[in-house]
């Protein structure tokens, strides 16, 4: 079976996978990182959302041979590192706006939002309502109002 490397939170990881398999599933059953849910299967929930080299992706519908030695895959585990803290200031919003409640979809939200915010600032200006709009991850509780009040709350700690 083929050897796939990259950075994973951090840290170099070497894992046995077929080309074909997607990442979600070197990442969920190979490496035991269950941050990244599994909804759909073809990048359209955006349960598993995570980062890539600091931009979000779906790694559900990511082949893992597509990944190469030096890309840096992100998870939700992974996302306080980013920031040295406990918690990274946007899972802290989460917890203030009390967002979560199945809370299945809330690692691929909270990755999303980083990733849309962290967009926003490169292109030197803050996040709009428009930014907002284009996060099309799913929530099947409905929460969207308070997920959007996170995300601004949160991105003013970023």
């Amino acid at each position: 079976m083929p050897q796939h490397t990259f950075k994973l939170n951090g840290e170099q990881v070497t894992v046995e996978a077929e080309d074909t398999e997607r990442l979600l599933w070197v990442l969920r059953d190979r490496l035991g990182v269950k941050g990244p849910k599994y909804g759909c299967g073809l990048d359209v929930c955006k349960a598993c959302t995570s980062h890539i080299n600091g931009k979000a992706f779906n790694p559900c519908s990511v082949p893992v041979s597509k990944i190469a030695p030096t890309d840096e895959v992100t998870t939700i585990e992974g996302l306080p590192a980013t920031v040295g803290k406990d918690l990274h200031p946007m899972q802290e919003a989460w917890l203030e706006q009390d967002v979560a409640q199945c809370g299945y979809c809330q690692p691929g939200q909270i990755m999303a939002a980083v990733a849309k915010v962290r967009q926003a600032r490169a292109s030197g200006r803050d996040l709009t309502d428009a930014d907002l709009d284009e996060i099309r991850n799913i929530c099947r509780c409905g929460t969207y109002a308070r997920i959007r009040e996170a995300i601004v709350e949160g991105s003013k700690n970023m």
